[in-house]
């Protein structure tokens, strides 16, 4: 189904306001609601985490009392779930909120081990919540389509949330917006600087999505093991959290945490958590390209966010940002004799792209996790 159906469809039932996290299933949509609406005005809001979406949606429907749009891939139910049980379920304030939510996962459905659990899970956790949903399918036709929503908006004139659940095919649009920046260092030649930078006893946890993928490929090429990677397949916006406690607990090995702009905006409270640990031999490297680029490139919130100075403003030793890579190069190095007194953050601006026969990793998380467990002992 055309991604304009469900935008005229909301439009018509009152629904104006959009808002939520990009999902590579809900490409269709996000595009639709960028060529429409871009991100920066009052109309379509990209948040920093699926839960601070849903207070987006309740601060809209207190203030002209209509419902609000929240896109999420359905692993943003976790973030969401607390404020749909403790802020707008009906037995607390009753405030409609419509979710699209990406199905990854479904079972049957070849996809990442990241989504099995979740996918499994997603009807049911709606279910156990009394959210009542639809399931939005390629072969969903319109008269289908208008009778189930119309079920939806009857709940949401009750002061319920409902759900559509979305299928891998089911949202299409024509609309093609660009999604670009103004840097040219790709993020995998940025990654492969830092690779070059590491010595055999350093460790790397990665964030979610490509970088993760660029990580395992550059490994491969360079004819290297993968034991001292931790590739965080899922999980977006934890990476520096579980990085912090390796370099904890190994004050004697360099942590690098090659982290995005969209996944520490998400958690973004990690960072003075880090400061106040202070662990040394910490690196937390930002790839900064400002935009969720691994599921469509929508760009994120952060705007004219300075990663640097909120990481310096959170007690972290030293901070650097680079855009090429000679100046990576150097700052690397500086960024490593940094890190014996503290953590560090380097800013990488790259540009939004990456290559369109970009595979992914061969080995199962457990194999990941076994192996590096294996080398740091």
């Amino acid at each position: 189904m055309r991604a304009a159906v469900l935008l005229d469809a909301c439009e018509k039932a009152g629904i104006d306001f959009f808002t939520g996290v990009p999902d590579s299933l809900l490409k269709g949509l996000c595009n639709e609601l960028y060529d429409r609406f871009g991100t920066d005005g009052d109309t379509h809001v990209v948040a920093h985490n699926e839960g601070g979406a849903i207070g987006l949606c309740a601060g809209h429907y207190l203030s002209c009392g209509r419902p609000a749009l929240c896109y999420m891939q359905n692993s943003g139910l976790g973030n969401a779930v607390n404020p749909l049980t403790s802020l707008t379920d009906p037995q607390v304030y009753g405030i409609p909120c419509l979710l699209v939510i990406g199905w990854r996962g479904e079972p049957g459905v070849k996809d990442e081990p990241q989504h099995v659990k979740q996918g499994a899970i997603t009807l049911s956790q709606l279910e156990i919540l009394d959210i009542p949903y639809m399931i939005l399918s390629e072969d969903t036709d319109d008269t289908t389509f208008e009778k189930e929503f119309t079920t939806l908006c009857s709940a949401l004139a009750e002061g319920r949330s409902a759900a559509i659940v979305v299928r891998k095919g089911a949202l299409t649009t024509d609309r093609k917006p660009s999604y670009h920046n103004a840097w040219q260092m790709s993020r995998e030649t940025a990654a492969e600087v830092i690779l070059n930078e590491t010595k055999d006893s350093d460790v790397i946890v990665s964030t979610t999505g490509k970088l993760s993928r660029e990580v395992f490929e550059l490994r491969e090429k360079r004819g290297e093991g993968h034991s001292k990677d931790f590739l965080t397949v899922g999980s977006m916006g934890h990476a520096s959290m579980i990085a912090l406690r390796i370099a904890v607990e190994h004050p004697d090995r360099t942590v690098w945490c090659l982290d995005g702009d969209g996944a520490g905006l998400m958690h973004l409270g990690a960072l003075p958590v880090i400061g106040r640990r202070s662990p040394a031999g910490f690196i937390h490297v930002i790839i900064n390209n400002g935009a969720h680029e691994t599921v469509g490139g929508m760009p994120v919130c952060s705007g004219s966010l300075d990663f640097p100075a909120i990481a310096k403003a959170a007690g972290y030793y030293a901070v650097y940002s680079a855009e090429n890579k000679d100046t990576l190069c150097i700052i690397l190095q500086e960024a490593r004799k940094a890190a014996a007194k503290g953590p560090v953050m380097v800013e990488v601006r790259c540009s939004c792209s990456s290559r369109g026969d970009l595979g992914r990793p061969t080995t199962t998380p457990i194999q990941n996790r076994d192996a590096l467990m294996d080398f740091l002992r």
